[in-house]
């Protein structure tokens, strides 16, 4: 029978042939089929050691049995692409993922690749220490990949070149990731209070849940809020949403009216907006501890009922679930609002490029195509799955546990564009999942019908995301009527923003808590202004404005 059948595929595969050198014929004449280069994706797979550090996150839980050395995530990347993961070190957190990583850049002590930020990539470069990956990335990456990463016109990528070489891969999300105001509406319902559409509204909301106290603690705050307000990345209890309220914006380069960009530290809308605060600071609705909890200690103001109002991104409700969601019940109801305005203008929500960090190589790896393996591994995976791939997500069972194992993955990059503002709430609200397009939506549309259908309350955060007053469900508006102010500046750190930005952050971030807890007159915020331009301030606005003069659209 099996020789049979080889002899049918032998006499088939002659047909084929003859068939398709006929057809070349009649339209080539005599020419032969060119022979196809291999695609990455096609060349023979053999084992690789590619080294990287990581940090542990509290969102990852290991199955049984499996670690950081050891686990199904790293085992099927050696498997399907033949990249074998170690790690130098794991840290205990980010904070201190960013610390090792200083280090082990002064100590010249790199693995194969890691995540660094501008400054040290800028840093890095200039310290010859990283691979120019120009080519490599050019003969390895993917279609997919390349597409996937130009899908901005190639803006992000700019960022990562100096001098014409490309001497990283952005760590890619998303820019149009808007900032929202969260309320507690059952306290908004039970102290017969509208929903805040202004500034003045949110305000007179903030007095009342701490006067009135309807979580009945004792120990009522207005609004929670983090040691670390006015950093990008505390996307839950910070303060650079109540900034935008105020037409302010943080460490933003922005247009001056005349064509030149200004930074936004030190325009005047920021004194306003720190004036408010210290109003809110005396009157009891800010949290004089603030500046020594981090975000989840702060969060635990929310939890425990003795504060219910937050700004942050969309997926704040997956941190508000710890106190909503108790006991299998919905304990705390809470809405997602657009940030209100100080006045009759729209409230323009700051967003950046859409990267902040990048992978680079060290120039001692002896395999950098292993890493753009990693890369186009990733995309695939991370978009369109197959069943097994699930892997990569839930863990060897493939079955989601909440167990985060995506976070395993070593080199990640998000898409620049979405859709799930204008799918997700329709999908959800008419429970129609045939307009699905996406892994994503797929996914989140799974969880969110969960919560619907009662199966699963837990999933209560993701219906407040993607549901039809989710998140997501106002990103539409703000995108079509361009309610957000973006970044003008994309190029790599200059001279001066590379040695100075940090001690200008810091410098600002002294003055702004100063102001806001009461310690000195909003009026210092103008003697910070002077000073901000003599520490360098000036010398970076010249550089950037001669970077813009090249570079504007």
């Amino acid at each position: 029978m099996k020789k049979k059948s080889r002899i049918l595929l032998i006499v088939a595969l002659i047909l084929s042939l003859t068939i398709t050198a006929c057809g070349k014929t009649t339209n080539e004449g005599e020419k032969q089929p060119e022979k196809q280069p291999e695609t990455p994706v096609e060349q023979k797979n053999e084992v690789i050691e590619v080294s990287t550090v990581s940090a542990s996150d509290q969102y990852l839980k290991f199955d049984e049995g499996e670690s950081f050395e050891k686990n199904s995530v790293y085992d099927a990347y050696e498997k399907d692409i033949g990249v074998k993961l170690t790690n130098k070190w794991v840290s205990a957190d980010d904070v201190q993922f960013k610390e090792k990583v200083k280090m082990s850049i002064a100590s010249n002590d790199l693995p194969d690749f890691m995540k660094v930020n501008a400054t040290q990539l800028k840093e890095l470069t200039e310290a010859d220490m990283i691979m120019d990956i120009t080519d490599v990335y050019d003969k390895n990456a993917t279609d997919e990949t390349k597409k996937f990463l130009s899908m901005d016109g190639g803006m992000q990528l700019k960022t990562a070149t100096f001098d014409g070489k490309l001497m990283g891969i952005p760590s890619s999300y998303n820019p149009y990731q808007y900032q929202f105001l969260y309320v507690r509406t059952d306290w908004l319902k039970k102290l017969n209070l509208p929903e805040p559409k202004t500034m003045a509204d949110l305000l007179t909301i903030a007095e009342a849940f701490k006067t009135k106290d309807p979580g009945g603690t004792g120990k009522p705050h207005g609004i929670a809020i983090s040691k670390d307000p006015f950093n990008q990345s505390t996307a839950v209890t910070g303060l650079i949403a109540f900034l935008n309220s105020y037409h302010a914006y943080e460490n933003l380069w922005m247009e001056d009216g005349n064509g030149n960009l200004v930074n936004s530290d030190i325009q005047p809308q920021v004194k306003d907006a720190l004036k408010a605060l210290q109003e809110m600071f005396k009157k009891g609705l800010i949290d004089p501890e603030f500046v020594v909890k981090d975000v989840e200690k702060a969060a635990e103001l929310l939890y425990n009922n003795n504060a219910g109002i937050v700004y942050g991104q969309s997926w704040v409700p997956a941190q508000l679930a710890k106190g909503a969601v108790k006991d299998g019940k919905v304990v705390q109801e809470w809405g997602v609002f657009p940030i209100p305005s100080v006045d009759s203008k729209p409230a323009l929500s700051q967003i950046g490029l859409g990267v902040d960090e990048y992978y680079v190589i060290s120039k001692q790896a002896k395999h950098p195509e292993g890493v753009i393996k990693l890369l186009n591994h990733w995309i695939v995976v991370d978009n369109h799955p197959t069943p097994e791939q699930k892997v990569y997500e839930y863990g060897k069972d493939l079955k989601e546990k909440g167990n985060n194992y995506w976070l395993l993955s070593p080199l990640r990059v998000g898409k620049q564009k979405d859709n799930n503002g204008e799918i997700l709430p329709k999908a959800i609200e008419n429970k129609d999942e045939s307009i699905l397009e996406t892994k994503d939506h797929k996914t989140r549309y799974e969880r969110a019908m969960k919560y619907v259908d009662g199966t699963d309350i837990n999933m209560w955060w993701e219906y407040l995301i993607s549901g039809p007053k989710g998140a997501y469900s106002l990103v539409p508006e703000i995108q079509n009527n361009k309610q957000y102010l973006q970044n003008k500046f994309y190029g790599a750190p200059t001279p001066t923003m590379a040695d100075r930005q940090e001690i200008l952050k810091k410098k600002r971030d002294e003055v702004y808590f100063k102001i806001m807890m009461n310690q000195v007159s909003v009026d210092e915020f103008d003697k910070f202004v002077e000073e901000w331009k003599k520490l360098g301030g000036d010398e970076m606005t010249k550089e950037v404005n001669e970077w813009y003069a090249t570079h504007k659209q």
